[in-house]
């Protein structure tokens, strides 16, 4: 399948050319955290000036900091228009939405209770219901979009926006749909920054994955989108690959076995052998676990010469939306023949061995590119690896 436009705003900026040129310079967005209505030591990928951009009159109903960050990406590198072209050749029932997201709009819905009104109910102006729910983000792009046809949101954790391609290309492999918009949306909220800390996953400042010292992940908020359709493009999703290992609530299992299956389901479905990746976005989420096993895995099956990098030091964790960032980061590296660097990662952890301290590239850097692969591993054993290719 075909990926024939994107849209994009993170903490690093807002469009593909700003989130290249972060990953092309190894820069950080993360800054302290000044967000938090209750002061919380941490790093924060927070996208700047998103609270002086409600929405326009016609969806003030919407508003909240998940939709507006919606909104914005949609305007980036036009993809709407690419979207509205879409509509307008196949039909609104024809072009799909498939949305990953970790908490969609709870962020308005913190509010809501925070501030009750007299009655004890929800204060007037957010008695909106079909913002308070899992689907309010995905209603509301599908709504935005003028679209018509089959609609779901994915909520697994880290992995869901990397669920919604593989869903996404069984509906056009199925002929459910001609064109499919992919997303992936997740704001900061209360509830996700002071949920991971208390799991004890959040680092007190800037994440460091795969680094010698790291101790956990540093939030951040995103949305990503892109547009796929049967035949060529810009670039391609080549296979999927999903699996559940079921193992904990939260931390990955010990041998990496449901990430392994679901690294052999895309490869088999892309039809080729790890060994032939030339990029790998890593999940790389800066938890002590997490990386020891995704770095295990990396060096037990793909090739030596492997470019692989973690971005999450870039802009920070962007749950449902972080694989969207990921997929992103594959298809600036098709296009520009330059892997990311692992932003934040100044020593990798020496326990990970040496094949893998030469896999995870530290610094940016030029090279052939025809094959990328993103790993995406999120709570409760939900595994999704994606592989993308040039087009040819």
């Amino acid at each position: 399948m075909a990926v024939v436009a994107q849209g994009l705003v993170c903490a690093a900026g807002r469009g593909i050319e700003a989130y290249a040129a972060a990953l092309r310079d190894n820069r950080s967005a993360l800054v302290p955290n000044d967000w938090s209505r209750v002061a919380l030591a941490c790093a924060i990928g927070r996208v700047a000036g998103i609270e002086d951009e409600p929405l326009p009159p016609a969806w003030s109903d919407w508003d909240c900091r998940a939709t507006r960050l919606a909104w914005a990406a949609l305007q980036t590198d036009g993809f709407a228009a690419a979207v509205a072209a879409a509509r307008a050749r196949w039909g609104a029932a024809r072009v799909g939405l498939v949305l990953g997201t970790s908490a969609s709009t709870i962020a308005a819905s913190e509010r809501a209770y925070r501030e009750p009104a007299p009655d004890g109910g929800f204060p007037a102006d957010a008695r909106f219901e079909p913002l308070h729910t899992l689907h309010g983000v995905t209603d509301f792009v599908a709504r935005a979009l003028a679209l018509e046809g089959p609609s779901a949101t994915v909520s697994a954790a880290c992995a869901s926006s990397a669920k919604a391609y593989a869903q996404a290309e069984r509906w056009l492999r199925l002929g459910l749909a001609d064109a499919v918009v992919v997303g992936g949306v997740d704001a900061l909220s209360e509830s996700l920054l002071f949920g991971f800390h208390a799991l004890q996953l959040v680092d007190a400042g800037p994440c460091r994955p795969c680094d010698a010292r790291r101790a956990g992940i540093s939030v951040g908020e995103a949305a990503g989108f892109a547009l796929l359709q049967r035949g060529a493009g810009p670039w391609m999703l080549l296979g999927h690959g999903e699996a559940n290992d079921a193992h904990h609530l939260s931390a990955p299992h010990p041998q990496g076995l449901g990430a392994e299956l679901a690294l052999d389901a895309a490869l088999a479905r892309a039809g080729i052998d790890a060994a032939a990746i030339d990029y790998l976005a890593l999940h790389a989420t800066a938890t002590p676990r997490n990386d020891a096993v995704e770095a295990a895995l990396v060096a037990r099956r793909y090739g030596p010469e492997v470019h692989a990098s973690a971005t999450k030091g870039a802009s920070g964790h962007a749950m449902g939306a972080a694989a969207m960032l990921q997929a992103l980061a594959c298809g600036i590296a098709l296009r520009d023949g330059v892997g990311a660097g692992s932003p934040g990662c100044e020593s990798v952890d020496p326990a990970f061995g040496p094949v893998f301290a030469r896999q995870l590239r530290l610094r940016p850097a030029p090279r052939r590119v025809r094959l990328a692969a993103s790993h995406a591993f999120g709570f409760g054993g939900n595994n999704c690896v994606l592989v993308f290719g040039a087009a040819t």
